[in-house]
Protein backbone atom coordinates (compact mmCIF):
# COMPACT_ATOMS: atom_id res chain seq x y z
CA UNK A 1 0.00 0.00 0.00
CA UNK A 2 1.44 3.34 -1.08
CA UNK A 3 1.51 6.13 1.47
CA UNK A 4 -0.32 9.34 0.65
CA UNK A 5 2.23 12.01 -0.31
CA UNK A 6 2.32 14.91 2.12
CA UNK A 7 0.99 18.31 1.25
CA UNK A 8 2.55 20.05 4.25
CA UNK A 9 6.09 21.33 3.66
CA UNK A 10 7.29 20.15 7.10
CA UNK A 11 7.63 16.42 6.31
CA UNK A 12 9.13 17.31 2.93
CA UNK A 13 11.80 19.46 4.59
CA UNK A 14 12.43 16.74 7.17
CA UNK A 15 13.09 14.22 4.40
CA UNK A 16 15.53 16.60 2.70
CA UNK A 17 17.48 17.51 5.83
CA UNK A 18 20.14 14.78 5.94
CA UNK A 19 21.15 14.78 2.23
CA UNK A 20 21.08 18.56 1.97
CA UNK A 21 23.19 18.96 5.10
CA UNK A 22 25.75 16.63 3.52
CA UNK A 23 25.71 18.38 0.14
CA UNK A 24 25.62 21.97 1.38
CA UNK A 25 28.06 21.46 4.25
CA UNK A 26 30.61 19.77 2.02
CA UNK A 27 30.14 22.37 -0.70
CA UNK A 28 30.82 25.19 1.78
CA UNK A 29 34.03 23.51 2.96
CA UNK A 30 35.33 22.89 -0.58
CA UNK A 31 34.46 26.45 -1.61
CA UNK A 32 36.50 27.95 1.23
CA UNK A 33 39.40 25.62 0.43
CA UNK A 34 39.23 26.50 -3.27
CA UNK A 35 39.63 30.17 -2.36
CA UNK A 36 42.88 29.30 -0.59
CA UNK A 37 44.28 27.65 -3.71
CA UNK A 38 42.97 30.54 -5.82
CA UNK A 39 44.87 33.02 -3.66
CA UNK A 40 48.05 30.95 -3.91
CA UNK A 41 47.72 30.80 -7.70
CA UNK A 42 47.13 34.54 -8.13
CA UNK A 43 49.89 35.51 -5.67
CA UNK A 44 52.36 33.59 -7.82
CA UNK A 45 52.18 36.46 -10.32
CA UNK A 46 53.30 38.92 -7.66
CA UNK A 47 55.78 36.73 -5.76
CA UNK A 48 56.96 33.90 -8.06
CA UNK A 49 59.40 32.57 -5.45
CA UNK A 50 56.62 31.93 -2.95
CA UNK A 51 56.41 28.19 -2.12
CA UNK A 52 59.15 27.63 -4.70
CA UNK A 53 60.37 24.55 -2.83
CA UNK A 54 56.91 22.98 -2.63
CA UNK A 55 55.87 21.33 -5.90
CA UNK A 56 52.29 20.77 -4.71
CA UNK A 57 51.75 24.52 -4.36
CA UNK A 58 53.24 25.50 -7.71
CA UNK A 59 50.97 27.42 -10.08
CA UNK A 60 50.60 24.37 -12.32
CA UNK A 61 48.96 22.50 -9.44
CA UNK A 62 47.36 25.25 -7.37
CA UNK A 63 45.32 26.61 -10.27
CA UNK A 64 43.88 23.18 -11.30
CA UNK A 65 43.14 22.52 -7.61
CA UNK A 66 41.21 25.82 -7.49
CA UNK A 67 39.13 24.99 -10.57
CA UNK A 68 38.55 21.40 -9.41
CA UNK A 69 37.31 22.38 -5.95
CA UNK A 70 35.25 25.27 -7.28
CA UNK A 71 33.36 23.27 -9.92
CA UNK A 72 33.28 19.71 -8.52
CA UNK A 73 33.57 20.58 -4.84
CA UNK A 74 31.11 23.47 -4.68
CA UNK A 75 29.10 24.00 -7.87
CA UNK A 76 27.88 20.47 -8.50
CA UNK A 77 26.96 19.53 -4.88
CA UNK A 78 25.25 22.90 -4.35
CA UNK A 79 23.33 22.55 -7.62
CA UNK A 80 22.32 18.98 -6.75
CA UNK A 81 21.13 19.95 -3.28
CA UNK A 82 19.03 22.84 -4.53
CA UNK A 83 17.66 20.69 -7.37
CA UNK A 84 16.60 17.86 -5.06
CA UNK A 85 14.84 20.27 -2.72
CA UNK A 86 13.01 21.85 -5.66
CA UNK A 87 11.85 18.46 -6.96
CA UNK A 88 10.47 17.56 -3.54
CA UNK A 89 8.92 20.93 -2.75
CA UNK A 90 7.38 21.56 -6.18
CA UNK A 91 6.23 17.94 -6.49
CA UNK A 92 4.79 18.08 -2.94
CA UNK A 93 6.31 14.74 -2.04
CA UNK A 94 8.96 13.56 0.39
CA UNK A 95 12.45 12.97 -0.99
CA UNK A 96 12.88 9.30 -1.91
CA UNK A 97 15.46 7.36 0.12
CA UNK A 98 17.21 10.36 1.66
CA UNK A 99 19.77 8.18 3.43
CA UNK A 100 20.93 6.71 0.10
CA UNK A 101 21.22 10.20 -1.34
CA UNK A 102 23.32 11.14 1.70
CA UNK A 103 25.55 8.13 1.00
CA UNK A 104 25.88 9.30 -2.59
CA UNK A 105 26.76 12.80 -1.37
CA UNK A 106 29.49 11.42 0.91
CA UNK A 107 30.79 9.33 -1.97
CA UNK A 108 30.86 12.48 -4.11
CA UNK A 109 32.92 14.35 -1.52
CA UNK A 110 35.28 11.36 -1.35
CA UNK A 111 35.74 11.61 -5.12
CA UNK A 112 36.50 15.32 -4.83
CA UNK A 113 39.13 14.55 -2.16
CA UNK A 114 40.72 11.83 -4.30
CA UNK A 115 40.80 14.24 -7.23
CA UNK A 116 42.42 16.97 -5.13
CA UNK A 117 45.12 14.61 -3.85
CA UNK A 118 45.79 13.45 -7.40
CA UNK A 119 46.10 16.99 -8.74
CA UNK A 120 48.45 18.07 -5.94
CA UNK A 121 50.53 14.93 -6.57
CA UNK A 122 51.00 15.92 -10.20
CA UNK A 123 48.45 13.52 -11.76
CA UNK A 124 46.31 16.19 -13.42
CA UNK A 125 44.96 15.34 -16.86
CA UNK A 126 45.81 18.79 -18.22
CA UNK A 127 42.32 19.33 -19.65
CA UNK A 128 40.69 22.56 -18.49
CA UNK A 129 37.80 21.98 -16.06
CA UNK A 130 38.54 18.23 -16.22
CA UNK A 131 41.80 18.03 -14.29
CA UNK A 132 40.80 15.16 -12.00
CA UNK A 133 42.50 11.74 -12.42
CA UNK A 134 40.65 8.64 -13.59
CA UNK A 135 39.94 7.14 -10.16
CA UNK A 136 38.27 10.34 -8.98
CA UNK A 137 36.22 10.58 -12.19
CA UNK A 138 34.83 7.06 -11.69
CA UNK A 139 33.89 7.77 -8.06
CA UNK A 140 32.16 11.04 -9.01
CA UNK A 141 30.23 9.39 -11.82
CA UNK A 142 28.93 6.59 -9.56
CA UNK A 143 28.01 9.09 -6.84
CA UNK A 144 26.11 11.28 -9.30
CA UNK A 145 24.18 8.28 -10.62
CA UNK A 146 23.21 7.25 -7.07
CA UNK A 147 21.94 10.74 -6.26
CA UNK A 148 20.23 11.22 -9.63
CA UNK A 149 18.42 7.89 -9.52
CA UNK A 150 16.54 8.81 -6.34
CA UNK A 151 15.97 12.31 -7.66
CA UNK A 152 14.06 10.82 -10.56
CA UNK A 153 12.17 8.49 -8.22
CA UNK A 154 11.11 11.56 -6.26
CA UNK A 155 9.95 13.17 -9.50
CA UNK A 156 7.84 10.14 -10.49
CA UNK A 157 6.09 10.19 -7.09
CA UNK A 158 5.04 13.83 -7.36
CA UNK A 159 1.44 14.73 -6.59
CA UNK A 160 1.44 17.80 -8.85
CA UNK A 161 0.79 16.75 -12.44
CA UNK A 162 1.82 20.05 -14.03
CA UNK A 163 5.50 20.96 -14.03
CA UNK A 164 6.88 24.29 -12.88
CA UNK A 165 9.75 25.74 -15.00
CA UNK A 166 12.30 25.04 -12.27
CA UNK A 167 11.55 21.32 -12.58
CA UNK A 168 12.37 21.38 -16.30
CA UNK A 169 15.79 22.80 -15.61
CA UNK A 170 16.52 20.42 -12.72
CA UNK A 171 15.56 17.32 -14.71
CA UNK A 172 17.60 18.46 -17.71
CA UNK A 173 20.61 19.09 -15.45
CA UNK A 174 20.29 15.62 -13.90
CA UNK A 175 20.41 14.08 -17.37
CA UNK A 176 23.00 16.40 -18.91
CA UNK A 177 25.91 15.86 -16.55
CA UNK A 178 26.11 12.02 -16.73
CA UNK A 179 26.07 12.29 -20.53
CA UNK A 180 28.89 14.80 -20.89
CA UNK A 181 30.95 13.50 -17.96
CA UNK A 182 30.83 9.85 -19.03
CA UNK A 183 31.72 10.82 -22.60
CA UNK A 184 34.72 12.86 -21.44
CA UNK A 185 35.87 10.12 -19.04
CA UNK A 186 35.67 7.40 -21.69
CA UNK A 187 37.29 9.37 -24.54
CA UNK A 188 39.90 11.25 -22.54
CA UNK A 189 40.90 8.79 -19.79
CA UNK A 190 39.70 5.20 -20.19
CA UNK A 191 39.91 4.81 -24.00
CA UNK A 192 41.78 8.02 -24.87
CA UNK A 193 41.44 9.34 -28.39
CA UNK A 194 44.38 11.04 -30.04
CA UNK A 195 45.29 14.28 -31.73
CA UNK A 196 42.69 16.85 -32.63
CA UNK A 197 39.80 14.63 -31.57
CA UNK A 198 41.12 14.71 -28.02
CA UNK A 199 41.20 18.51 -27.99
CA UNK A 200 37.71 18.64 -29.51
CA UNK A 201 36.25 16.39 -26.81
CA UNK A 202 37.91 18.42 -24.04
CA UNK A 203 36.58 21.72 -25.44
CA UNK A 204 33.13 20.20 -25.98
CA UNK A 205 33.00 18.99 -22.38
CA UNK A 206 34.15 22.28 -20.84
CA UNK A 207 31.66 24.26 -22.96
CA UNK A 208 28.78 22.02 -21.90
CA UNK A 209 29.80 22.04 -18.24
CA UNK A 210 30.29 25.79 -17.87
CA UNK A 211 27.77 27.18 -20.36
CA UNK A 212 24.98 24.59 -20.14
CA UNK A 213 25.00 22.58 -16.90
CA UNK A 214 25.78 25.46 -14.57
CA UNK A 215 23.19 27.60 -16.35
CA UNK A 216 20.51 24.90 -16.11
CA UNK A 217 21.08 24.40 -12.39
CA UNK A 218 21.33 28.13 -11.71
CA UNK A 219 18.17 29.03 -13.61
CA UNK A 220 16.23 26.31 -11.79
CA UNK A 221 16.93 28.23 -8.59
CA UNK A 222 16.36 31.65 -10.18
CA UNK A 223 12.91 30.82 -11.49
CA UNK A 224 11.86 29.53 -8.06
CA UNK A 225 13.45 32.05 -5.70
CA UNK A 226 12.41 35.21 -7.58
CA UNK A 227 8.64 34.57 -7.56
CA UNK A 228 8.83 33.19 -4.03
CA UNK A 229 10.55 36.25 -2.55
CA UNK A 230 8.86 38.92 -4.66
CA UNK A 231 5.37 37.50 -4.12
CA UNK A 232 4.63 37.70 -7.84
CA UNK A 233 4.11 34.87 -10.35
CA UNK A 234 6.87 34.17 -12.85
CA UNK A 235 6.58 36.30 -15.99
CA UNK A 236 6.14 34.21 -18.00
CA UNK A 237 6.20 30.42 -18.36
CA UNK A 238 6.55 30.79 -22.13
CA UNK A 239 9.70 32.90 -21.75
CA UNK A 240 11.13 30.31 -19.36
CA UNK A 241 10.31 27.51 -21.82
CA UNK A 242 11.92 29.47 -24.67
CA UNK A 243 15.07 30.03 -22.58
CA UNK A 244 15.11 26.33 -21.66
CA UNK A 245 15.11 25.01 -25.23
CA UNK A 246 17.39 27.65 -26.74
CA UNK A 247 19.95 27.15 -23.97
CA UNK A 248 20.20 23.41 -24.65
CA UNK A 249 20.09 23.90 -28.43
CA UNK A 250 22.88 26.47 -28.68
CA UNK A 251 24.90 25.88 -25.51
CA UNK A 252 26.20 22.44 -26.46
CA UNK A 253 28.23 23.88 -29.37
CA UNK A 254 29.99 26.71 -27.56
CA UNK A 255 33.23 25.15 -26.32
CA UNK A 256 35.59 25.31 -29.31
CA UNK A 257 37.80 28.45 -29.55
CA UNK A 258 37.70 30.55 -32.70
CA UNK A 259 41.30 29.85 -33.73
CA UNK A 260 41.43 26.16 -32.83
CA UNK A 261 43.48 23.98 -35.19
CA UNK A 262 40.38 22.10 -36.35
CA UNK A 263 38.34 21.92 -39.57
CA UNK A 264 36.99 25.42 -40.20
CA UNK A 265 33.35 24.44 -39.82
CA UNK A 266 33.83 23.48 -36.14
CA UNK A 267 35.11 26.85 -34.81
CA UNK A 268 32.62 28.62 -37.08
CA UNK A 269 29.69 26.61 -35.71
CA UNK A 270 30.91 27.17 -32.17
CA UNK A 271 31.23 30.93 -32.77
CA UNK A 272 27.69 31.11 -34.15
CA UNK A 273 26.41 29.20 -31.11
CA UNK A 274 28.19 31.64 -28.78
CA UNK A 275 26.41 34.55 -30.43
CA UNK A 276 23.07 32.74 -30.27
CA UNK A 277 23.56 32.16 -26.53
CA UNK A 278 22.48 35.77 -26.20
CA UNK A 279 18.92 34.61 -26.91
CA UNK A 280 18.37 32.55 -23.73
CA UNK A 281 20.37 35.05 -21.64
CA UNK A 282 18.30 38.04 -22.78
CA UNK A 283 15.14 35.98 -22.36
CA UNK A 284 16.10 35.27 -18.75
CA UNK A 285 16.88 38.94 -18.21
CA UNK A 286 13.46 39.96 -19.57
CA UNK A 287 11.71 37.39 -17.38
CA UNK A 288 13.56 38.61 -14.26
CA UNK A 289 12.77 42.27 -15.00
CA UNK A 290 9.09 41.55 -15.64
CA UNK A 291 8.80 39.43 -12.49
CA UNK A 292 10.47 42.03 -10.26
CA UNK A 293 8.78 45.08 -11.82
CA UNK A 294 6.84 47.07 -9.26
CA UNK A 295 8.03 44.96 -6.32
CA UNK A 296 8.67 47.05 -3.20
CA UNK A 297 10.47 44.29 -1.28
CA UNK A 298 13.96 45.57 -0.35
CA UNK A 299 16.92 43.30 -1.07
CA UNK A 300 19.12 44.42 1.84
CA UNK A 301 21.67 41.71 1.08
CA UNK A 302 19.17 38.85 1.38
CA UNK A 303 18.56 35.90 -0.98
CA UNK A 304 16.71 38.16 -3.42
CA UNK A 305 19.84 40.32 -3.85
CA UNK A 306 21.97 37.29 -4.58
CA UNK A 307 19.51 36.05 -7.19
CA UNK A 308 19.12 39.39 -8.97
CA UNK A 309 22.86 39.94 -9.10
CA UNK A 310 23.35 36.43 -10.44
CA UNK A 311 20.86 37.02 -13.27
CA UNK A 312 22.61 40.28 -14.20
CA UNK A 313 25.99 38.50 -14.29
CA UNK A 314 24.54 35.78 -16.55
CA UNK A 315 23.48 38.40 -19.09
CA UNK A 316 26.84 40.18 -18.90
CA UNK A 317 28.81 36.94 -19.24
CA UNK A 318 26.71 35.92 -22.25
CA UNK A 319 27.33 39.29 -23.90
CA UNK A 320 31.08 38.86 -23.41
CA UNK A 321 30.85 35.30 -24.76
CA UNK A 322 29.07 36.55 -27.88
CA UNK A 323 31.55 39.40 -28.40
CA UNK A 324 34.51 37.02 -28.17
CA UNK A 325 32.96 34.88 -30.93
CA UNK A 326 33.53 37.60 -33.55
CA UNK A 327 36.74 36.75 -35.52
CA UNK A 328 38.03 40.33 -35.33
CA UNK A 329 37.65 40.27 -31.55
CA UNK A 330 38.77 36.69 -30.92
CA UNK A 331 42.10 37.27 -32.65
CA UNK A 332 42.74 39.78 -29.84
CA UNK A 333 41.10 38.04 -26.86
CA UNK A 334 42.26 34.45 -27.53
CA UNK A 335 45.21 33.31 -25.38
CA UNK A 336 44.65 36.18 -22.93
CA UNK A 337 43.01 36.67 -19.54
CA UNK A 338 39.73 37.59 -21.27
CA UNK A 339 38.27 34.07 -21.34
CA UNK A 340 39.23 33.41 -17.74
CA UNK A 341 37.51 36.63 -16.67
CA UNK A 342 34.38 35.74 -18.63
CA UNK A 343 34.27 32.22 -17.15
CA UNK A 344 34.84 33.60 -13.66
CA UNK A 345 31.93 35.99 -14.11
CA UNK A 346 29.69 33.09 -15.12
CA UNK A 347 30.81 30.73 -12.35
CA UNK A 348 31.19 33.16 -9.45
CA UNK A 349 28.92 35.99 -10.55
CA UNK A 350 25.99 33.92 -11.80
CA UNK A 351 26.12 30.41 -10.43
CA UNK A 352 27.76 30.87 -7.03
CA UNK A 353 25.70 33.96 -6.20
CA UNK A 354 22.51 32.21 -7.28
CA UNK A 355 23.39 29.19 -5.14
CA UNK A 356 24.16 31.42 -2.16
CA UNK A 357 20.70 32.95 -2.46
CA UNK A 358 19.00 29.56 -2.82
CA UNK A 359 20.91 27.97 0.08
CA UNK A 360 20.20 30.94 2.34
CA UNK A 361 16.52 30.51 1.45
CA UNK A 362 16.46 26.71 1.92
CA UNK A 363 18.58 26.15 5.04
CA UNK A 364 16.25 28.07 7.42
CA UNK A 365 13.48 25.64 6.38
CA UNK A 366 15.73 22.77 7.52
CA UNK A 367 17.25 24.14 10.73
CA UNK A 368 14.78 26.79 11.85
CA UNK A 369 14.62 30.49 10.97
CA UNK A 370 16.81 31.71 13.85
CA UNK A 371 19.94 29.67 13.19
CA UNK A 372 21.06 31.38 9.99
CA UNK A 373 22.28 34.85 10.93
CA UNK A 374 20.75 37.52 8.61
CA UNK A 375 23.52 39.96 9.52
CA UNK A 376 26.25 37.56 8.39
CA UNK A 377 24.21 36.85 5.28
CA UNK A 378 24.27 40.55 4.37
CA UNK A 379 27.97 40.84 5.19
CA UNK A 380 28.58 37.81 2.98
CA UNK A 381 26.83 39.54 0.08
CA UNK A 382 28.85 42.73 0.43
CA UNK A 383 32.05 40.72 0.29
CA UNK A 384 31.29 38.39 -2.61
CA UNK A 385 29.44 40.88 -4.84
CA UNK A 386 32.29 43.45 -5.18
CA UNK A 387 34.82 40.61 -4.96
CA UNK A 388 33.32 38.96 -8.03
CA UNK A 389 33.42 42.21 -10.01
CA UNK A 390 36.97 43.01 -8.91
CA UNK A 391 38.10 39.51 -9.88
CA UNK A 392 36.37 39.17 -13.25
CA UNK A 393 36.17 42.62 -14.85
CA UNK A 394 39.89 43.57 -14.53
CA UNK A 395 40.79 40.27 -16.19
CA UNK A 396 38.37 40.99 -19.03
CA UNK A 397 39.71 44.52 -19.59
CA UNK A 398 43.29 43.45 -18.97
CA UNK A 399 42.84 40.62 -21.46
CA UNK A 400 41.80 43.09 -24.15
CA UNK A 401 44.84 45.30 -23.44
CA UNK A 402 47.06 42.22 -23.41
CA UNK A 403 45.66 41.02 -26.74
CA UNK A 404 46.16 44.38 -28.42
CA UNK A 405 49.84 44.28 -27.47
CA UNK A 406 50.21 40.66 -28.52
CA UNK A 407 49.06 41.33 -32.08
CA UNK A 408 51.53 44.22 -32.34
CA UNK A 409 54.82 42.68 -33.41
CA UNK A 410 56.77 45.75 -32.31
CA UNK A 411 55.87 45.23 -28.63
CA UNK A 412 58.29 42.91 -26.76
CA UNK A 413 56.70 39.99 -24.96
CA UNK A 414 58.10 41.18 -21.62
CA UNK A 415 56.19 44.44 -22.08
CA UNK A 416 53.05 42.45 -22.81
CA UNK A 417 53.47 40.50 -19.58
CA UNK A 418 54.09 43.65 -17.56
CA UNK A 419 50.96 45.31 -19.00
CA UNK A 420 48.75 42.77 -17.19
CA UNK A 421 50.19 43.38 -13.72
CA UNK A 422 47.68 46.06 -12.72
CA UNK A 423 44.73 43.88 -13.76
CA UNK A 424 46.22 40.97 -11.81
CA UNK A 425 46.71 43.13 -8.72
CA UNK A 426 43.07 44.23 -8.76
CA UNK A 427 41.89 40.68 -9.40
CA UNK A 428 43.97 39.52 -6.43
CA UNK A 429 42.06 42.00 -4.27
CA UNK A 430 38.83 40.53 -5.63
CA UNK A 431 40.05 37.00 -4.90
CA UNK A 432 40.83 38.05 -1.34
CA UNK A 433 37.37 39.52 -0.83
CA UNK A 434 35.83 36.35 -2.24
CA UNK A 435 37.91 34.23 0.11
CA UNK A 436 36.64 36.23 3.11
CA UNK A 437 33.07 36.01 1.83
CA UNK A 438 33.40 32.25 1.33
CA UNK A 439 34.67 31.86 4.88
CA UNK A 440 31.63 33.78 6.13
CA UNK A 441 29.39 31.49 4.08
CA UNK A 442 31.11 28.45 5.59
CA UNK A 443 30.73 29.85 9.10
CA UNK A 444 27.06 30.70 8.58
CA UNK A 445 25.94 27.44 6.95
CA UNK A 446 28.05 24.94 8.88
CA UNK A 447 27.33 26.87 12.09
CA UNK A 448 23.59 26.55 11.45
CA UNK A 449 23.93 22.81 10.81
CA UNK A 450 26.01 22.25 13.96
CA UNK A 451 23.59 24.37 16.00
CA UNK A 452 20.66 22.25 14.78
CA UNK A 453 22.34 18.98 15.73
CA UNK A 454 23.33 20.40 19.13
CA UNK A 455 19.71 21.33 19.83
CA UNK A 456 18.55 17.87 18.76
CA UNK A 457 21.15 16.28 21.03
CA UNK A 458 20.15 18.48 23.97
CA UNK A 459 16.49 17.67 23.44
CA UNK A 460 17.22 13.94 23.35
CA UNK A 461 19.36 14.20 26.49
CA UNK A 462 16.67 16.19 28.32
CA UNK A 463 14.02 13.65 27.35
CA UNK A 464 16.20 10.73 28.45
CA UNK A 465 17.05 12.29 31.81
CA UNK A 466 13.41 13.22 32.41
CA UNK A 467 12.39 9.58 32.02
CA UNK A 468 15.07 8.33 34.44
CA UNK A 469 13.33 9.41 37.72
CA UNK A 470 10.14 7.74 36.59
CA UNK A 471 11.99 4.47 36.05
CA UNK A 472 13.62 4.73 39.51
CA UNK A 473 10.25 5.21 41.22
CA UNK A 474 8.81 2.28 39.33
Amino acid sequence: MTAIPPTSPLPIDNSCRLPLFTLFGGAAVWLALSSGFGLIATLKFHAPAMFANCASLSYGRAFPAWSHLLVYGFCLPAGLGVGLWLLARLGRVELAQPWLIAVGAKLWHLGVLVGLIGILAGQSTGFEWFELPRAAAVILFLAFLLITMWGFVTYTRRTQASLYPSQWFVLAALLWFPWIFSTATLLLQIFPVRGLVQASVAWWFSGNLINVWLTLAGLASTFYVLPKLTGRPLQSHYLALFAFWTLMLFGTWTGIPAHAALPAWMPTLSGAARVLMLIPALTVGASVILTCRGVKTPCAGGPLCYTKFGAACLVLASVLLAISACPQVSRITDYTWFDHGQNTLRIYGFFAMTMFGAIYHIVPHLVGPDRVCPRWMRINFWFVMPGTLLLALPLVLGGVAQGLKLVDASVPFVAVAKSTLMALRISTLGETMLALGNLIFLFNIVGAIVSYYCSVGKAAYTEATALEPARVKA
